[in-house]
């Protein structure tokens, strides 16, 4: 008795969907947010550096610089918020340069995919930073006394142009991650470049205060008009003028260095 065997014709199958550019942009988000789980001492320094900066300045440099904490406070807050997202951005670079040290953006670079998307997804982790960076300096803010004169709604509003702050600044740093071969480099270059313009800014003080030279410099200093703006969102007295010109630093930083990244990325 023989077996027979049924030969059947293979059947065509329609090629997957190829998948949108937002749909590789979301799974490369959900890979830094699993990053914050599988190495929660990345949050350390995220949540340390806020907290030092805020209760340091506030009751060390309060009473003379505002002739109370709490005065003080009222006008720093909105600039530490600020500077933790000028800050933070740093890492952005570090983590691409770290990736691309372990060979991990070889291997993104050989699939189908948006070749913005692996950027992508190091914004979302930023986006992620900051949110939890700031929402850490104004409770704090709030437990010591600080209070938004615009209520909920001008915290929302600040809070929105710091995520545009933060993403605009993080393109100066995904470039440098790709230009710089250690994480630990990107840093302190990173640093370098931006102490300066944090710490010579209305962040801290008054410019009024300043040398004639030096506040010539201040006023025009982006990271000036960012808190500018933001101090105007929490605290009252915003104009539409003082937010379009914390937004042309971000806006123009995404114009040029978006495209910069993809050519630099392609051509490594």
């Amino acid at each position: 008795m023989s077996d027979t065997i049924s030969l059947r014709r293979p059947q065509n199958v329609a090629r997957p969907a190829r998948p949108s550019a937002i749909s590789n942009a979301l799974v490369f988000g959900w890979r830094a947010v699993l990053k914050f789980k599988h190495v929660p001492e990345q949050l350390f320094d995220l949540v340390m550096t806020p907290i030092m900066f805020t209760l340091l300045f506030t009751f060390v440099f309060g009473g003379a610089l505002a002739g109370s904490p709490g005065e003080y406070l009222q006008f720093f807050l909105p600039g530490i918020l600020v500077q933790t997202v000028v800050f933070n951005s740093v890492y952005s670079g570090m983590g691409l340069s770290t990736d691309l040290g372990k060979g991990l953006f070889d291997r993104f670079r050989s699939l189908p995919i948006w070749s913005l998307s692996p950027f992508a997804g190091l914004m979302v982790g930023d986006v992620l930073r900051h949110l939890i960076a700031g929402s850490i300096i104004l409770g704090i803010g709030l437990i010591l006394g600080y209070r938004p004169q615009e209520g909920i709604l001008g915290v929302i509003a600040a809070f929105a142009l710091l995520i545009a702050i933060g993403f605009g600044v993080g393109w100066i740093f995904i470039v440098l991650g790709l230009l710089i071969r250690t994480p630990m480099t990107v840093m302190t270059i990173g640093f370098t470049f931006i102490f300066p313009l944090v710490f010579a800014s209305n962040i801290m003080v008054d410019p009024g205060t300043m040398p004639g030279w030096l506040r010539a410099f201040v006023d025009v200093n982006p990271v000036s008009s960012m808190t500018t703006a933001l101090r105007g969102l929490m605290d009252g007295g915003a104009t539409f003028g003082q937010v379009a010109m914390a937004l042309i630093a971000p806006v123009v930083l995404t114009a040029i260095l978006a495209p910069t990244t993809v050519w630099l990325y392609l051509r490594r």
